[in-house]
């Protein structure tokens, strides 16, 4: 079973009206599946720049807000219990397409790494947009 939370920081971006839960769990169903994962814990949150900024400092020592981060827990083979697949945290005003940096970050905490790949991780990232 998938359990998949999407919260709100304190300093939301703007997004409209209408809530980006719907479509966000939607992306995030969509990259995981594509990844092959059918079960575990994944957690979403939407936070502004200043949260980003310091998420990217303290974990990355990059010091400037950043589109999406991905925060990993169990590697893939963990078999005790349903696997804690980790965070991803997306930034609205650091990215052109919310539904493009949710799949990013949810295929990075599925262990793909298009630094290190062939170009398979932004492929397979291209293929679950399309079908979205």
């Amino acid at each position: 079973m998938l359990d998949l939370e999407v919260l709100a920081g304190e300093e939301r971006a703007p997004l409209g009206r209408r809530s980006p839960a719907p479509g966000v769990r939607r992306a995030a169903r969509a990259a995981l599946a594509a990844a092959g994962v059918e079960d575990g814990h994944l957690a979403i949150a939407i936070v502004g720049e200043t949260e980003m900024r310091r998420l990217n400092r303290d974990f990355r020592e990059v010091d400037r807000p950043t589109d999406v981060l991905s925060f990993p827990v169990d590697e893939a083979d963990a078999t005790a219990g349903p696997r804690e697949l980790g965070d991803v945290i997306v930034c609205p005003s650091q990215t052109e397409d919310l539904i493009a940096a949710v799949v990013h970050g949810v295929l990075h905490l599925c262990g793909y790494d298009h630094e290190a790949d062939r170009g398979e991780m932004l492929a397979l990232q291209r293929d679950v947009l399309a079908r979205l």
